[in-house]
């Protein structure tokens, strides 16, 4: 079984600081695409950043250049470092990775985490 794990998340003050940490584990044999989502309440779910394996990095445009993805493949890790935090950040936190599982699988199956909670006072 596969499984992703995110830590990280608090409560920060406005422009604080966090760093997410998201750790894949079990029968992977390798991962492609990583991603950090958030959910707000009564909000959709969005895309935060997303990182290729190759380490191409895409960011939704309302957090600028504040936010930063970064990965380590031999780990099977995925980060994500929030700089300037404002309230309006404040979501649930979630990882996703599209994870190939066997050598002779040319498919790659979509995994998300369990979540961490991240709270911006103002």
């Amino acid at each position: 079984q596969v499984q992703l794990v995110e830590s990280g998340g608090g409560l920060v003050q406005a422009g604080g600081s966090l760093r997410l940490s998201c750790a894949a584990s079990g029968s992977i044999f390798t991962i492609n695409d990583m991603g950090w989502y958030r959910q707000a309440p009564g909000k959709q779910r969005e895309l935060v950043a997303s990182i290729t394996f190759g380490g191409t990095a895409n960011y939704v445009g309302s957090v600028g250049g504040r936010f930063t993805i970064s990965r380590d493949n031999a780990k099977n890790m995925v980060y994500l470092h929030m700089n300037s935090l404002r309230p309006e950040d404040t979501a649930v936190y979630y990882c996703n990775a599209k994870i190939r599982l066997r050598a002779f699988d040319s498919r790659a199956y979509n995994f998300w985490g369990q979540g961490t909670q991240v709270t911006v006072s103002s």
